[in-house]
């Protein structure tokens, strides 16, 4: 006789946290918890990431106890080794009395040794190999007072599992594209780059560190009221203006970018400014909340984080070669730079020729645009 399936209304809700299960901040934890009562069991584990000799796994786990049991021994660490569900057939459900028999089971080091002290008796087990070549696991346990797995608990997984390898390609495409993302705003923050993202209503979503401090120190632009305003009456007018039209631009699909300056209060250089519209989303989130517009801020008297090590790497210059390339770059003269150094301007000139001989540049025009152009300012 086959076992009865699962009501509609019941599926829908565990294909629901299904596939919420890459969103959440402990990925599949309400999923897990949803089938750990459902199946009466004692823990439910999925293993994301497989533990290594370099790295530990990415597990996650649903239990009476939450995410770990008190003095729970780490599999990671201790027990990942004695596994004896590892080289399963992907795919398939194996409970550790069909694989080993009662006896072979109960006398398994990994069972002695790390479940039986958890007072775990029961295992079902599933390796998995997603669409996308991804591999990880699901474990499922009961205690000592419980009974084996039966063909209906198995029916039930085994409807679940496609759907589960097809949520865990979503989570691995979304850790991707997290990575790049925290990757490029490295860079952007290391070039000392300003970042504001606006909404539709050009309220402030974020802001990197570079524009934090910007904002904070009212430096050109101040926030009010979550709006971005520049310093200047005057240039205020202009930039709202150019903030309006971007956000029109994004409302419109349009490809569009303008460029100002921003006087500041303490300082003689302006902020140099690019406002664009960011590409329609298709996500369906509250409209006043998405992102719409782009502003990128940058003070050219400003230098990349991290440039001397990078230049000494680059072109092998000296601690005042390379402290003289960095005034260059900042706009001063070769007698301010000598000033500014406390040497002498003939000094300065040998040290000069020495940055053209390792740069190969030929004057001082192309050594700026050399520096500027390179990736000294993004390691």
């Amino acid at each position: 006789m086959l076992p009865a399936p699962l009501p509609a209304a019941e599926l829908s809700a565990l294909l629901a946290q299904l596939y919420q299960g890459p969103t959440e901040a402990m990925p599949w934890a309400g999923f897990l918890e949803s089938v750990r009562q459902r199946l009466g069991a004692a823990f439910v584990t999925l293993v994301l990431r497989h533990p290594a000799t370099d790295r530990p796994g990415l597990i996650v786990n649903a239990s009476d106890y939450g995410p770990h049991l008190p003095g729970e021994p780490s599999y990671s660490e201790q027990y990942y080794a004695l596994c004896p569900f590892l080289d399963l057939h992907p795919d398939r459900l194996f409970s550790a009395d069909e694989l080993f028999g009662e006896a072979g089971w109960l006398a398994h080091p990994f069972y002695t040794q790390y479940l039986q002290p958890l007072g775990l008796r029961y295992i079902l087990a599933a390796n998995l190999v997603t669409p996308d070549g991804v591999e990880c696991a699901l474990f499922i346990s009961r205690v000592h007072a419980g009974q084996d797995f039966g063909e209906a608990d198995k029916a039930l997984l085994h409807g679940l599992l496609p759907h589960l390898k097809r949520a865990v390609d979503l989570h691995a495409a979304l850790d991707v594209l997290a990575s790049e993302r925290s990757l490029y705003a490295d860079a952007v923050d290391r070039l000392q780059v300003g970042t504001v993202i606006l909404d539709e209503h050009g309220r402030t979503i974020r802001t990197n560190d570079v524009a934090g401090r910007l904002l904070q120190a009212r430096d050109g632009l101040y926030l009010s009221d979550g709006a971005l305003h520049a310093h200047c009456p005057v240039e205020n007018r202009r930039f709202r203006k150019i903030l309006e039209g971007a956000a029109q631009a994004h409302a419109l699909a349009a490809p569009r970018s303008e460029v100002t300056t921003l006087s500041r209060p303490a300082a003689p250089t302006p902020l140099s400014v690019l406002v664009r519209p960011v590409p329609l989303s298709y996500r369906s989130e509250d409209k006043s909340r998405r992102p719409a517009v782009a502003v990128f801020i940058r003070d050219p008297a400003g230098s990349p984080r991290n440039t001397h090590a990078n230049l000494r790497k680059l072109f092998h210059l000296t601690p005042t070669e390379i402290e003289l390339a960095l005034l260059m770059v900042d706009g001063l003269t070769l007698d301010e730079a000598a000033m500014r150094l406390g040497i002498k301007k003939n000094t300065a000139r040998a040290h000069l020729r020495g940055i053209f001989a390792k740069t190969g540049a030929t004057r001082q025009a192309l050594l700026v645009k050399m520096l500027l152009s390179s990736v000294v300012g993004m390691g």
